[in-house]
């Protein structure tokens, strides 16, 4: 018998466990750790509300859940209320799969005045991570800046423009729908320092925009390289390319609200008066290998808000050799130290789908069952709870996620999927209710008293 800790309930944590089962069948024991009551991680927290689609994916982590050889253990952060040491002396092997939840710090100048948010705060606040539930990004002026070139950057520019009828079948958290429905902002500016052939936008993601009710993508013409330039691209970036391309040629329709891509264009300095009211962008040129250099040329983009969504590191965990330099843990192949492993971002920074990091669990699973031999006898799970119990730790089950999922279903809006728990202890009053519904919390509204009482936690690992 193996017995296996995935610390991580997120899309590489789920992938890893279904791969250990195919791999050693019965002959193995997994336990899936997350720091917060609820699994799945990215899936939840991280995929924006309205791609429900992209969702449905968890449906096959459930089953996986579900098997009589693997156990989630939620509420319980490694590194704080159990060692990473204290973890390996229970199992025979331990799989890092806690993403990559922090944001990269944008190194600008006034970077730390209030209003500019990291893309991890923003989209955790629309989603109700518990750690950023209390955000309250402010939306009352014209002008948003999005810093950045990918899917995230597109994310943040759609929600912030659609309408709440468009929100209507999504699962963004109420609060967030409230404030977005009074927001005043009607110029969103994208940051590119490279052009439109260097974008890490895909195709589909791209061509949500040209579809909303109230906003119209502007791309400048002039931004554009020679349209035979495409055939060097890869489909699927021809087909973000054609995008933009139709909407540079697009005649607007009266649209209130302008999402402008201003491509060749680098933050240099964020400027305000105590808060942020405008970007200092640089505009940059490329040489023959890509790479954007400053010209000298600058300009002013107004903002009462800026988003930076440059891309995402995984927090360090104590006694685990991590990279300063890629934001991730020290790793060969999967590998950190003998018994010790990391899949995901994790393993390999923030990159790629969902699905590519399901080779990293297969991977793993064939790195564990040649390197830690079986019948070790360690105890696994059982060792686990001797620790929960010896220091009173709360911990949730798969059973009381159950729980806390049908009172979100039951407490949602009309047409919507769920209106999440936002903070710690409504997860836990949810998924201590049983069936009695008299004990499932509220929605509450003043979210950000929950949070300053000190219930919820710190921002750490989730997983990814």
């Amino acid at each position: 018998m193996r017995h296996v800790a995935v610390v991580g309930s997120g899309p590489a944590g789920y992938y890893t466990a279904e791969a250990a089962q195919k791999r050693f069948g019965d002959a193995v024991r997994i336990d899936i750790i997350d720091r917060l009551p609820v699994p799945y991680g990215l899936i939840r927290f991280g995929v924006a509300p309205d791609h429900q689609s992209i969702k449905g994916v968890s449906r096959r982590y459930e089953q996986v859940a579900l098997s009589d050889n693997v156990r989630f253990v939620g509420n319980l952060e490694i590194g704080r209320d159990v060692s990473i040491a204290e973890l390996a002396d229970c199992y025979d092997a331990v799989v890092l799969a806690t993403g990559a939840p922090v944001d990269r710090p944008l190194a600008v100048p006034g970077s730390d005045l209030p209003g500019v948010i990291g893309s991890a705060a923003f989209v955790g606040w629309y989603n109700g991570h518990p750690d950023w539930a209390a955000l309250a990004p402010p939306l009352g002026g014209p002008g948003a800046v999005i810093i950045g070139n990918g899917n995230v950057a597109l994310d943040v520019a759609r929600i912030l423009a659609k309408t709440p009828d468009e929100l209507a079948a999504s699962d963004i958290c109420a609060h967030a729908l409230a404030a977005l429905e009074a927001a005043t902002i009607t110029r969103i500016t994208i940051l590119g320092r490279r052009g439109p052939h260097q974008i890490a936008m895909t195709p589909k993601e791209l061509g949500e925009l040209g579809t909303l009710t109230r906003a119209a993508p502007v791309v400048d013409p002039a931004d554009l390289p020679p349209p035979d330039a495409d055939a060097a691209l890869d489909p699927g970036q021809r087909k973000s390319v054609q995008h933009l391309r139709d909407f540079a040629a697009a005649a607007r329709a009266g649209q209130p609200i302008e999402i402008l891509f201003d491509f060749f264009a680098s933050p240099v300095a964020i400027e305000g008066d105590g808060r942020a009211e405008r970007v200092i962008v640089e505009e940059t040129r490329l040489d023959d290998q890509g790479r954007a250099s400053g010209t000298g040329r600058r300009h002013a983009v107004a903002a009462g808000l800026v988003v930076s969504c440059i891309g995402y590191q995984t927090p360090p965990l104590a006694g685990v050799p991590y990279d300063q330099g890629r934001g991730r843990f020290e790793n060969e192949d999967g590998r950190i130290l003998p018994g010790l492993y990391c899949v995901g971002w994790a393993r390999r920074g923030p990159s790629g789908t969902i699905g590519t990091n399901r080779p990293d669990g297969q991977a793993v699973a064939d790195r564990i069952a040649a390197e830690v031999p079986g019948g070790s006898g360690r105890p696994g799970r059982t060792g686990l709870d001797r620790l929960i119990a010896a220091r009173g730790l709360d911990v949730v089950t798969f059973r009381d996620w159950q729980r806390i999922e049908a009172a979100e279903a039951a407490r949602a809006r009309a047409g919507a999927p769920r209106e999440k728990f936002v903070s710690i202890p409504e997860l836990i009053a949810a998924a201590r209710a049983d069936d009695d519904p008299r004990l499932i919390p509220p929605a509450s509204p003043a979210i950000g008293a929950h949070l300053a009482s000190g219930a919820a936690r710190p921002p750490g690992p989730v997983g990814e």
